[in-house]
């Protein structure tokens, strides 16, 4: 048995950083990267990593010390290859993924502009293909389920995967994203239902529920289903929401090189904390070091902590019962 399944998307990651750009501002005031139109742009440095929020999840729970499995869809080319090669070298099984010959790996550029935060260019492949009758029942032997944000054909998937969840007494832990989000809280509701961990961000809460404060928001999100509920906040910190209670997490200041996989980092931490000690403080804290680890660096699995390398920084860190 797997003490957790991650059920997500894979991708080639290409990361740039362009010599030069311009800075437009739209309609809503916000910051837009600009390159001419038949333009040629210099890049300063490229990198080549493996993402997207199912791989990155299952690599940050491997290290933390769990047995785990990947469930996504991938082709059989050299970029699929890559990825599994990877995931396998971690100590992942894939014996889970659904490999087509017509199916297409995911591929991002991460557009890492000088002083912003990065902007990334998505082609999802197949990572939206995933059906119920491509997955093996038998294998699906397993304490925690990690979902991470799935579309189209796969959202269809993790509902009949919440469904079969419950069924066998499997717990789930649900990773937004604003694609996700933006969809509404009733097209998620048969999966919320179902969670027990959920976790999104600030921008992802406020599209569910409305702009609103913490307390109303883990109230209204609460009534979903979900027991357990973490907002991220960027560099305004944390809040988990547990049993009628708030808590509030202050991040350190550290050296932001790129911030892509962060949140798959303060996630799947999140959910590791819980799952070792079942104490909310100590999963917030675990959380927040690990995904200040990431950010330090380009990609989004090379600097994840191993369990005693995460524990080790969260000695002086303190969380604020808020109510």
């Amino acid at each position: 048995m797997y003490d957790i399944i991650c059920v997500g998307s894979s991708t080639i990651d290409l990361y740039i950083k362009p010599e030069s750009s311009q800075v437009l501002y739209d309609k809503s005031n916000k910051e837009c990267i600009s390159f001419p139109v038949g333009g040629k742009i210099l890049l300063e440095e490229i990198e080549f990593s493996t993402g997207g929020g199912g791989t990155n999840a299952a690599v940050s729970l491997t290290r933390l010390g769990f047995n785990v499995a990947y469930l996504g869809k991938m082709g059989l080319d050299d970029y699929s290859n890559a990825i599994l090669q990877n995931l396998s070298k971690e100590g992942i099984d894939t014996s889970l993924v659904s490999l087509k010959k017509s199916a297409k790996v995911g591929f991002s550029v991460v557009i890492d502009d000088k002083g912003r935060d990065r902007t990334i260019l998505s082609f999802r492949g197949s990572n939206g293909d995933l059906r119920w009758d491509e997955i093996s029942k038998n294998k699906l032997k397993t304490k925690w389920f990690y979902f991470s944000s799935m579309m189209k054909e796969s959202f269809k998937t993790l509902i009949r995967l919440s469904e079969y969840a419950e069924q066998k007494n499997i717990q789930i832990a649900f990773v937004l994203s604003p694609f996700l989000a933006e969809q509404g809280i009733k097209k998620l509701k048969n999966i919320l239902k179902r969670v027990s961990v959920l976790v999104l961000n600030k921008e992802e809460a406020g599209l569910l529920v409305g702009e609103k404060d913490y307390a109303s928001q883990f109230h209204d999100l609460a009534k979903a289903g979900p027991t357990t509920i973490a907002i991220t906040d960027g560099a305004k910190g944390a809040y988990v929401f547990n049993d009628g209670c708030i808590y509030y997490g202050k991040p350190r200041r550290v050296k932001i090189v790129e911030t892509t996989g962060a949140g798959d980092a303060f996630a799947s931490t999140f959910l590791a904390g819980l799952m070792k000690k079942n104490d909310i403080s100590f999963a917030l804290k675990l959380a927040m070091a690990n995904a200040e680890s990431v950010i330090g660096h380009h990609g989004a699995k090379e600097k994840l902590l191993t369990f005693k390398e995460a524990s080790k920084k969260i000695s002086r860190r303190a969380i604020k019962f808020v109510q």
